[in-house]
């Protein structure tokens, strides 16, 4: 079922001039936040204490109610939420049931739930989606604990009581309220100021986001009767939620790859939004160098296929983001918008099928679903370099061609926080279709079920020997069949945006130093977007021992036609890829072939299958000069007219 697009709705957030003036103080600015453990708990004791007051307010819900029926798509999904309570009412809460070391899953069903359920109430009044919450978070609030060991765990636990009875105070239960308000505060606002080290207090990934953000809904929730605590809580997070937010700077890159964006970042905007609504200020957090432009970064990962540039652990689907609609009407930027009205769209149609699919941040769109979600002028660039610790770069042809060619870039180093040894790995879009692939993440669970050390990055450590961690599954170079160097870091040492020929260069010789190729590797891939669509992946090697075997890979669900030539041609979905090797040149009929490696079946026990893949792959060996030039054109089908560029021969640094 296709949805109307244009949405005209009453904007019905929470004033913030409104609770700022009523909490008596002057909103602050500033970043990083200067403000002391006094000064917030002075906030505390001004801000008003009405409930709801985490994200929207009583005015606010009311305003939403009545624009429910102006707007089809926000009737759709309105009414999509009324029906996902109505499942929830013969189901019963959740257990305390650990998988592995987790207790995550029932975190963030409990989220999914207590949204869905008090979200429902406000819609509809119906008193049996209260009495449907109230027991679910009563039976959390039993739990023995929210397993303090994953911390995650215990924030998101954290997030969806504060919500429940924040949103639904005044209609539970006053014994309930009571049980609810202690569970918060001992299972979870307590906790980081005990004897136990929290070591993500001060974390720079998505844990500072997921845990500061979890824990200060809770404090805000609860402030008026630990008025202390939540001071304290809410100051922890202002002063060590910066660590985690500089990962934005300069541009909005995300260092964790598109998926862990989605869940670090939306944590962040709840701290953001919490503070806001509850105390009239987020005390400066939005100001974060890059957090202005982080909007931009789901859909300039996003293919042309429709699927995300994956790289790291992480998947490329793509599902809406309640938080980027937060983005796009926060920072004017409706092109940030762009393809999320048909991934909503589709959502709701899965959902007619199966309501318990939704993520558990839907019913959070209500809240943020701007005036209307047509995008009609784009401003996002072609060409785009993601600075930061783990640089990316995207290079593609057209943002309205369906048929554009979409390439994306990475650099870094294998030893980031979630990090693959994918140093020089590529994912390329073309006539619809993804033609090389990230294979994503392994299962976290399966492997550490297994006693294996999946989070220690060292050279020799358990996580390298799973194939889709490692070079060998990744579109970048093995050299003698090595891994690549974990503290090893590639740069992006050029770039252009240049419309006729845009191109990446990354240095990579620092991951192939010392791995056994060589003393002194050089290893530098350029990968170029040409105007007529080709792409040039070219791969300039010295320092290499003579004899040394370089393998060039790409692993594709294209099905190859046959192997053995130096072209190879691609089909997939009707489409079809072209591969030519342009060099080392064939001399005296030998030279390096195209051949396919399986990558379908799994090469050890612990690893997944990926089903429908392989590998289409050459070798080459290094001769006596220790250099190596490899050189591909990848031409697609649509393109199949298209010349042979004269850029074919020319040295990286003349590019």
């Amino acid at each position: 079922m296709s949805l109307p697009i244009v949405a005209i709705v009453t904007t019905v957030v929470v004033s913030l001039s409104q609770v700022a003036e009523h909490a008596g103080g002057q909103a602050q600015t500033s970043y990083p936040p200067s403000v002391t453990l006094d000064e917030v708990g002075a906030w505390i004791e001004r801000a008003p204490k009405a409930h709801p007051r985490l994200l929207i307010d009583a005015e606010g819900l009311s305003a939403l109610r009545a624009s429910i029926d102006n707007d089809p798509l926000r009737k759709e999904l309105a009414e999509t939420v009324v029906l996902q309570a109505e499942m929830l009412l013969g189901v019963p809460p959740i257990e305390r049931k650990l998988k592995g070391r987790r207790l995550l899953s029932q975190s963030r069903t409990c989220v999914q739930r207590v949204l869905v359920l008090s979200m429902a109430y406000h819609l509809t009044g119906k008193a049996t989606f209260v009495r449907r919450c109230e027991a679910e978070m009563l039976a959390v609030a039993r739990f023995e604990d929210w397993n303090p060991s994953h911390f995650l765990d215990v924030a998101e636990m954290t997030f969806a009581l504060a919500i429940g009875s924040d949103w639904l105070h005044d209609q539970l239960e006053d014994g309930a309220r009571a049980e609810i308000r202690e569970a918060i505060v001992t299972k979870g606002l307590s906790l980081p100021f005990g004897e136990q080290d929290h070591w993500w207090i001060r974390a720079t990934n998505n844990w500072g986001q997921v845990c500061h953000g979890g824990l200060t809904a809770g404090a805000l929730a609860v402030m008026e009767h630990e008025p202390d605590l939540a001071a304290r809580t809410v100051h922890s997070a202002l002063e060590n939620v910066t660590r985690s937010m500089a990962v934005y700077a300069p541009n909005g890159s995300y260092p964790e790859g598109p998926g862990y964006w989605g869940y670090g970042t939306t944590y962040n905007v709840l701290l953001i939004a919490s503070l806001e609504s509850a105390l009239g200020t987020d005390f400066g957090l939005a100001s974060a160098p890059g957090f202005d432009e982080t909007g931009a970064y789901p859909c300039l990962m996003t293919g042309t296929s429709g699927r995300y540039f994956n790289y790291s652990d992480g998947g490329w689907r793509r599902i809406p983001r309640p938080a980027l609609l937060w983005f796009a009407e926060r920072y004017g930027r409706r092109d940030w918008l762009l393809g999320e009205a048909k991934l909503l769209d589709a959502k709701l149609d899965e959902l007619r099928e199966d309501p318990g699919k939704a993520g558990r941040f839907a019913p959070l769109s209500l809240l943020w679903m701007p005036d209307e979600l047509v995008v009609d002028d784009i401003a996002l660039p072609l060409h785009w370099r993601g600075g930061g610790s783990v640089p990316v770069t995207l290079h593609r042809s057209s943002w309205s061609d369906p048929d554009a060619v979409f390439v994306g870039v990475k650099a870094g180093s294998p030893g980031a926080n979630h990090g693959h040894m994918d140093i020089g790995s590529f994912v390329l879009d073309a006539d619809g279709v993804r033609w090389a692939h990230d294979l994503g993440a392994e299962s976290y669970h399966g492997i550490e079920a297994r006693g294996m050390n999946l989070w220690n990055r060292s050279q020799d450590s358990d996580r390298w020997t799973i194939f889709r961690l490692n070079n060998h599954s990744h579109n970048t170079l093995v050299i003698d069949g090595k891994l690549q160097r974990v503290e090893g870091n590639a740069v992006v040492s050029r770039f252009s945006a240049d419309p006729d020929f845009g191109f990446t260069v990354v240095d990579m010789g620092d991951v192939y130093a010392g791995t056994g190729a060589g003393k002194n590797v050089g290893a530098r891939r350029g990968i170029g977007l040409l105007a007529s669509g080709q792409v040039i992946v070219q791969d300039e090697l010295a320092g290499l021992n003579p004899g040394t075997t370089v393998r060039w890979g790409m692993v594709t669900y294209g099905e190859p036609n046959r192997e053995g030539d130096r072209r190879l041609e691609l089909e997939q979905d009707g489409a079809s890829l072209a591969l030519d090797i342009i060099s080392p040149e064939q001399a005296a009929g030998a030279g390096p072939t195209w051949t396919v490696i399986d990558t379908a079946t799994p090469r050890n026990e612990w690893d997944s299958p990926n089903k429908g893949t392989s590998m289409i792959a050459f070798e080459s060996v290094v001769p006596a000069s220790g250099a190596l030039v490899l050189r591909v054109l990848i031409t697609p089908g649509s393109r199949t007219a298209a010349m042979r560029p004269s850029q074919l021969l020319v040295p990286l640094s003349d590019w």
